[in-house]
């Protein structure tokens, strides 16, 4: 993240595929067989890290509300999708609602580092997970614990209206679904696989914070509470959003910034650039300008 700066006043930077899109196919996608071996090995070097790296990792929780709101937010559980797509989405109901209680409460003390994966723990069908959506390659399938991301959009969108440090989150390579009903601003998601790809927010204040979470019939809801009131307030945008055709595809950046303010005098203290996003689109664009770029 910068240090707080005016927005410059220039043109967007030129365009350059995401690095995942335009580099050759991995090791593991040339020969399949070696993908569990490379899924073991992932997932033995971030248990590694869990247990001998220097993060005090947030692992306690209180059922009661500590202190004011920072930030709240909801988003609908169900998105139409498609008929056939629909029993998904209601799986997808299920495993949030076991994920869900897993984050509820948890308390983020000062030094303290929250873990998605950590706290939410591995999705197995042995816990009552079933089938949800998951994306793959931008594609829509079936798989466990499919559609937690969800939570960790949730979460990371609060995180970003905090003095919550975000050391780690990994954003979808693809936009796989139009702008239908949507209330975020694209590239603020996450993406999540047990227990290597996470979403990871370290506590640099003076502050113990706190989750909130619960699913409701139509809701997914979310608080963050803090021991304090908090000396800033956040808004977060986007910018500079674009469709590219480059080389016969099309791609999607933008770049999503926050705006400080000081709770107080509600002066503007700066910007932050959070993150510059570049996805390729899965569907066909309507009812927006392409740029045609060299390739």
């Amino acid at each position: 993240m910068t240090t707080l700066s005016e927005h410059p006043a220039a043109l967007p930077a030129p365009f350059v595929p995401p690095a995942r899109i335009s580099a050759p196919p991995r090791l593991t996608e040339r020969h399949p067989a070696l993908f569990p071996v490379a899924v073991r090995l992932h997932r033995a070097r971030r248990r590694l890290r869990w247990v001998t790296g220097d993060e005090r990792w947030a692992s306690q929780r209180s059922a009661d509300p500590i202190g004011p709101r920072v930030k709240k937010h909801r988003s609908l559980l169900l998105r139409q999708l498609g008929e056939s797509q629909m029993w998904l989405q209601h799986n997808k109901v299920t495993n949030l609602r076991l994920a869900s209680r897993r984050v509820d409460g948890i308390l983020i003390a000062p030094g303290e580092t929250f873990s998605f994966n950590k706290v939410v723990g591995n999705c197995t069908r042995r816990k009552g997970y079933v089938e949800g959506m998951k994306l793959s390659n931008g594609d829509a399938e079936a798989g466990v614990g499919g559609g937690i991301c969800q939570l960790a959009n949730l979460l990371h969108w609060m995180f970003l209206h905090s003095p919550l440090t975000v050391v780690e989150r990994s954003e979808h390579s693809f936009d796989p679904f139009p702008d239908n009903g949507r209330v975020l601003p694209w590239g603020v998601g996450c993406s999540i696989v047990y227990n290597y790809v996470d979403l990871v927010v370290r506590n640099d204040t003076d502050t113990t914070f706190q989750l909130l979470v619960d699913v409701g019939d139509r809701l997914l809801k979310g608080e963050l509470r803090a021991d304090r009131e908090v000396a800033t307030s956040y808004s977060v945008f986007a910018r500079d959003e674009q469709f590219l055709r480059y080389d016969g595809r099309v791609f999607r950046r933008n770049e999503i910034w926050r705006t400080v303010i000081d709770r107080r005098t509600g002066d503007t203290l700066g910007e932050e650039l959070v993150k510059s996003n570049c996805a390729l689109v899965k569907y066909l664009p309507e009812g927006v300008d392409i740029v045609d770029v060299p390739a």
